[in-house]
């Protein structure tokens, strides 16, 4: 192994040690950031449980491998010897880490997908970590509460932004991939992660079941919930109202059929037809639909 890569190895060793520090969990990543050590049963007998997480006492069950105990994570690594990077395991207590990626690999500005949805759900970002990518993306690190298990996905909350949750893992600063180093952003490496935003953790979270739905949430399968709740709107919530009444109708397939009821709930509400149209097309495209 060359030299630069025995450094590059020393030195990922060294940021996921100071990350354990912090209360993060992490594991070795190869240069591809994928998970260095592969699972022990890819190629054992038919007996091997597939669905092992690591009760069989060997490396190479990915995220189920991460660790805060420095000795663990010094076997890791003597175990992967080509690992250039680490990876820090989200939805872990103490911190219950989320991850926003903010991609700029789409055509899709995820930047601005993202103030826009702070503006439409009254949300904004608090000062945390954030973490700059080699291809210019950002990684910003929030926290969730205990009882929140925030599912991983790509594109769903908005093109561009992946949300890194339970079972997932972000790739930590300090670390080299064929692409180059993760950084961390001026003027965060300081801070903590940031309790996510209310408003946000609602959109991340799965929507509750029909029958156990909170009292006065409409019931989001019914377009005459959503309806009714667009027009129980005062003045001041019902940009926001509708936009999330037009998410839901578009992610329970039903956005299409309720566009005219929805724009004339709107205009019930006191919006023009033009504002109404375009907070219903702004769901549409957050929710991976065409308008």
């Amino acid at each position: 192994m060359a030299t630069t890569d025995r450094q590059a190895t020393t030195l990922a060793l060294a940021h996921a040690l100071s990350a354990a520090e912090r209360g993060l969990a992490v594991i070795p990543l190869s240069r591809t950031k994928l998970p260095a050590l592969r699972s022990p049963h890819r190629a054992g007998p038919a007996q091997d449980p597939p669905s092992c997480h690591g009760e069989c006492g060997r490396f190479g069950h990915g995220v189920h491998d991460a660790s805060t105990d420095p000795a663990r994570i010094r076997e890791l690594f003597a175990a992967a010897p080509w690992a250039t990077g680490y990876g820090i395991a989200c939805g872990l207590p103490p911190h219950h880490l989320v991850g926003v990626d903010l991609d700029t690999k789409s055509e899709t500005d995820s930047s601005a997908a993202l103030r826009e949805l702070a503006l439409r759900h009254l949300f904004t970002i608090p000062p945390t970590v954030v973490v700059l990518t080699p291809s210019g993306g950002r990684h910003l690190w929030l926290t969730a509460p205990p009882e929140a298990v925030v599912p991983n996905s790509a594109g769903r909350l908005a093109p561009g932004i992946d949300i890194r949750g339970a079972g997932g893992y972000l790739v930590g600063p300090g670390s080299r991939t064929r692409h180059g180093v993760y950084t961390t952003a001026p003027g965060t490496s300081h801070l903590p992660p940031a309790p996510c935003p209310p408003a946000l953790l609602r959109l991340l979270l799965p929507p509750p079941r029909p029958d156990r739905a909170p009292h006065g949430t409409p019931d989001t399968h019914d377009g005459r919930g959503l309806i009714h709740f667009v027009l129980a709107a005062h003045e001041g919530q019902r940009n926001t109202r509708l936009f999330w009444a037009a998410c839901r109708a578009y992610e329970n397939g039903i956005g299409p059929a309720l566009l005219g009821p929805l724009l004339d709930a709107a205009r019930a509400t006191g919006l023009t037809e033009r504002e109404a149209r375009t907070t219903i097309a702004s769901a549409a495209r957050m929710t991976g639909h065409r308008p």
